[in-house]
């Protein structure tokens, strides 16, 4: 088992884009990357030029490198954008079925955990669309990460489990950050930018319930399956994915591979997870088969 990056969710400056990469590049224990944009196409022409700089130096470090489509394709310009990724030079991971209209047939390529892979016939079925990799939705419980992880070994087929990060939740044609600035979704002025870590949504009990990130929602607290490191491992899980944050991403991906060499998680990768997650907040829930917000140690 072994750990993959997952793209960026949130809208962060160019600068910064690059400075995390070049750090992933030299300092990460990750084996594979996945980069792109994901959530809203507005925010690309920010840092679109920044891709095949990361794309060349995670290759050069020995990286394996994705780019992910986007999660909801509404636009011409979007079908334009999803179609030039199979020019790219690199795997592509869909976070749309309709990336595969793109795609010829045989072409290998990655699935996000946008797509609903619950059963294993749909496995199956992208298996044999050409699919080498897939991330199961967060949402699913151990004994089902295992079954597909098991189908997954038969077939040649990598299986991931959500290691890290705000778990995405939908994604909408409504801009929720727009709207709570009261500005329209085409006149949004990028406001999503001042949330680098999504903006949290409280319930009417002050109870921190929800993550807003544009168009998209996540859960306000932070998914860390350290607890479970053994278990995914039994269970033929391929790699671990974590979501990047504004923490700091070098050092929990070392406490990971050392959990993963050691088959254990100890103290400290706890307390890397903690330190990376926004405002330190943890959850497991959806792993033990409860639900996804509770936190229960390991």
């Amino acid at each position: 088992m072994d750990l993959t990056l997952g793209p960026i969710q949130f809208f962060w400056e160019a600068p910064r884009i690059r400075d995390f990469y070049a750090r992933i590049a030299d300092e990460a224990p990750v084996a594979r990357v996945v980069l792109g944009e994901l959530v809203c196409s507005k925010r690309l022409p920010f840092w679109q030029g920044e891709i095949p700089v990361a794309v060349e130096r995670l290759k050069a470090a020995g990286k394996e490198v994705w780019l992910t489509s986007l999660a909801l394709v509404t636009l011409k310009r979007e079908r334009q954008l999803t179609e030039e990724l199979v020019d790219a030079g690199v795997g592509v991971e869909i976070s749309d079925l309709t990336t595969l209209a793109y795609l010829p047939k045989g072409t290998p390529f990655s699935v996000s955990p946008l797509i609903n892979v619950y059963n294993i016939g749909t496995l199956d079925w992208l298996a044999e669309r050409g699919a080498k990799r897939i991330c199961l939705p967060n949402e699913l419980p151990l004994a089902s990460a295992a079954k597909l992880a098991a189908a997954g070994a038969e077939r040649g087929v990598a299986v991931e489990v959500w290691g890290f990060g705000r778990q995405p939740l939908a994604i909408s044609g409504r801009c929720y950050h727009a709207r709570l600035h009261n500005r329209s979704k085409d006149s949004c002025q990028f406001i999503c930018n001042a949330d680098p870590d999504g903006r949290e949504v409280d319930t009417l009990d002050g109870e921190r319930f929800l993550a807003v990130n544009g168009v998209q929602t996540l859960s306000a607290a932070t998914s860390f399956v350290g607890g479970e490191i053994g278990a995914l491992a039994a269970a033929q899980v391929s790699a671990l994915r974590l979501s990047p944050q504004t923490g700091d991403m070098v050092a929990l991906a070392r406490e990971f591979e050392a959990a993963i060499a050691a088959g254990v998680a100890g103290p400290a990768l706890e307390a890397a997870a903690r330190a990376a997650a926004p405002g330190g907040q943890l959850a497991n829930g959806y792993l033990r088969g409860h639900a996804g917000a509770e936190w229960a140690p390991a």
